[in-house]
């Protein structure tokens, strides 16, 4: 420890040198920076009032005797040619004119980013040889001038490296430290003071970073070995003493944290402990060999049975039935090895201690300890015998509100139907007229018997056949309307189509719209309540011949398509499409079109679509529709796959 602290020590004063070092480098720079802005200030005021030539120079000489960082400061035309100049007094240089008005000079490049960027903008540096043979680094500022919003100008100020060293950065701080400008690789372009050497160098580098260019900033600082011993010895036994009297007041200190922390963990539990008593939701905890660990009230209100014949049940639980514990258990050894998603949901059903069953919906989740490990499986139970009897209500009320749509379905058809019955009636009339006349004529003396028996046989079966045909379009109607139990079953999408095809033609017939269906091969059947679904089906086919009801639309096709849709690993779909060649749905009715009681016909109920869109939510589907190119609307909506019974 002491050893530690001895270099620690060391440490500690090596920091802080290194951080004097770097604060007084950022403040060079800062103070480099402030100067360099006040100059653009006072560059900008030479231009103040729009100067005469001659004034101007006067002003700029006066401005050079004030900062001796500038060398030369130049008044440009907007095409970068020389109006006048002035030079320091302070510094002679020896300028080539005709290097300086070359394009790709310093002073051209920096004038060419200050006019991009539209403000001051500096060059790289470079070296500038004076007369006596000796040079300096310099670097160019090039501040743009504007007149009418166009480039009037420019004014170019050359700042000597050497100097700005001399002048921007604060003598106190290179009384003791070295302060140079370096370029990125560490070459020096202009140093500063002369530091004393020393067994250890410090050094803090800074970037000026400037419009156009960046300068690094250098410090450079030499120190002798820290006088470690004596201040380390006396400080050691100055800690010794603190820290004893530190660890007494430590100990008071996690002795009180300690009993808070006490008495907040009896009020969080206290707190959980009335939470979980509060909770409606059932809560049962098992470890990784199936053993139950934990329950809540609402769990042994739900179940009936109390904690202590609850806990460290495994096997078979009482609260399971007896004609499903098999299934029970296999089902929570599958849970136990893995192969259900972390998070899984199911509904159960179980037995209450009188021996009545309700179901459940039960959630389970992995129960992770604070370590990250796996202890065990929590799951949270519902009681959903309530939700199951308002579903039951709903279902009722849906079933009554199909037949009352299809009543009203069939009160819209039977001018369709009298239409339709009187073309086999018709002809049903005029095949027993003719078979009366036919035996009168049998009758008569002389007559061939033979042949006209023969007449009399075909009209007869004339007849048999047109009442056939009006039997079953009338039967198509009958079991349309006829209300049926709402029991789901396996039905090839085929079926679903051939029970509304007699009744769509009724409609398309009078409509002139010719009727299109296709159906995918090999398509499995779909599980689903047919009358619900045969609705839906009418309900959007007789909305898309509607919606070609006007003269100027030609050809009129209904196309209905059955396909195979989106699977995955656990369900499959079939997608039904009803597309129609009308003039479209406009936005603000599309926003609407599902709203009960919405509806843009007058003579409709505003619950078609609606109804259709429940049904195939009930299924578990999603109905939806889109534009269709070049017109019209394409309705399509989904049924899940009968999926085979599992061994």
């Amino acid at each position: 420890m002491l050893v530690t602290l001895v270099w620690l020590a060391g440490r500690y004063e090596a920091s802080q040198v290194q951080s004097r070092l770097e604060r007084d480098t950022a403040d060079a720079v800062s103070d480099v920076r402030s100067a360099l802005t006040r100059n653009v200030q006072s560059l900008q005021a030479l231009q103040a009032g729009d100067p005469a030539p001659m004034a101007w120079e006067i002003n700029a000489a006066e401005l050079l005797r004030q900062r001796r960082e500038l060398v030369r400061i130049e008044w440009r035309d907007a095409n970068l040619r020389l109006r006048t100049y002035a030079q320091s007094p302070y510094r002679p240089v020896s300028w080539d004119a005709g290097s300086r008005e070359s394009s790709h000079s310093d002073a051209a490049l920096a004038c060419t980013n200050a006019r991009r960027l539209g403000g001051p903008a500096y060059s790289s540096s470079y070296f500038q040889p004076h007369g006596d043979g000796l040079g300096s680094e310099m670097m160019e500022l090039c501040l743009p001038l504007s007149g009418t919003g166009r480039p009037a100008g420019y004014v170019v100020a050359t700042y000597a490296l050497q100097e700005m060293l001399v002048d921007l950065v604060g003598h106190n701080l290179t009384r003791s430290q070295e302060a140079s400008f370096t370029e990125a690789d560490g070459t020096r372009l202009a140093v500063l003071g002369a530091a004393r050497r020393g067994s250890r160098m410090f050094t803090a580098q800074h970037l000026l970073d400037l419009p156009g260019t960046a300068l690094v900033m250098r410090m450079d600082s030499w120190h002798g070995a820290p006088s470690l011993f004596p201040n380390v010895l006396t400080a050691l036994v100055t800690a010794m003493s603190i820290a004893l009297v530190t660890v007494m007041v430590v100990l008071v200190r996690d002795n009180r944290r300690r009993l808070r922390a006490e008495r907040d963990l009896a009020d969080a539990l206290a707190f959980r402990k009335a939470m979980e008593d509060s909770l409606v939701t059932g809560l049962r905890a098992r470890d990784l060999q199936g053993r139950i660990t934990y329950v809540n009230p609402a769990f042994c209100a739900m179940v009936g049975f109390s904690p202590q014949e609850l806990l460290g049940q495994s096997t078979a639980a009482p609260y399971w039935p007896p004609e499903l514990a098999e299934e029970y258990r296999q089902r929570q050894a599958t849970r136990f090895a893995g192969d259900l998603p972390p998070r899984h949901g199911f509904e159960s059903v179980f037995m209450r201690k009188d021996g009545t069953r309700f179901p459940v919906l039960i959630i389970e989740a992995p129960l992770i300890n604070a370590q990250g490990l796996h202890t065990g499986w929590m799951s949270a139970f519902l009681d959903i015998s309530e939700q199951r009897r308002i579903e039951e209500l709903s279902r009722a009320s849906q079933e009554r509100l199909q037949a009352t749509a299809r009543l009203a379905t069939v009160g819209e058809m039977a001018s369709l139907l009298s239409h339709e019955l009187n073309q086999p009636l018709a002809a049903i009339s005029s095949y027993a007229t003719g078979s009366l006349n036919l035996l009168e004529s049998s009758a008569l003396p002389g007559a061939d018997g033979a042949a006209n028996l023969q007449d009399v046989r075909m009209a007869v079966q004339h007849i048999a056949r047109q009442a056939e045909r009006a039997g079953r379009v009338i039967k198509s109607v009958h079991d349309f309307v006829r209300r049926r139990d709402q029991t789901r079953e396996a039905v090839p999408p085929q079926e679903l189509l051939d029970a509304i095809l007699p009744l769509i033609s009724l409609q398309a017939r009078k409509l002139g719209v010719r009727v299109q269906t296709s159906v995918e091969p090999g398509l499995p059947r779909t599980l689903c309540d047919r009358t619900m679904v045969e609705q839906v089906l009418l309900n959007l086919a007789r909305n898309a011949m509607q919606a070609m009801d006007d003269p100027a639309i030609h050809p009129r096709i209904l196309d209905i398509r059955v396909r195979r849709g989106a699977s995955n690993a656990y369900s499959g779909w079939l997608e039904f499409s009803v597309t129609d060649g009308g003039g479209g749905i406009p936005p603000e009715v599309a926003q609407q079109l599902f709203t009960p009681f919405f509806t843009t016909r007058a003579e409709g109920m505003g619950l078609g679509l609606s109804m259709c869109r429940t049904v195939v939510e009930q299924h578990g589907g999603f109905l939806a529709f889109e534009p269709h190119a070049p017109r019209g609307t394409v309705f399509t909506f989904t049924l899940p796959v009968c999926q085979p019974a599992l061994t």
